[in-house]
């Protein structure tokens, strides 16, 4: 018996310096860190954890994760 493959399911770990603690918009759009894209949360939120606790004594930058395979199949989600 062979087990189906389970389906991938693509996230982006982002940072960068927010011009406004309120928001996400990003100061410098050339700056943003693109970290790398992960085949499941749980990979991308311990890249995330590690990136955050680097940058926690700078309040404006702020990473990200985000959901790719929301965007590449909205309806599937």
């Amino acid at each position: 018996m062979t087990e189906t493959p389970k389906k991938q399911l693509l996230h982006l770990v982002i940072g960068g310096e927010l011009s406004d603690l309120e928001g996400v918009e990003f100061t410098n759009l050339d700056e943003v860190d693109i970290v790398g894209v992960y085949p499941n949360y749980s990979a991308a939120h311990k890249v995330w954890k590690q990136k955050a606790q680097m940058t926690v004594d700078n309040a404006h930058m702020r990473y990200f994760i985000v959901h790719l395979h929301r965007l590449m199949d909205p309806e599937n989600d």
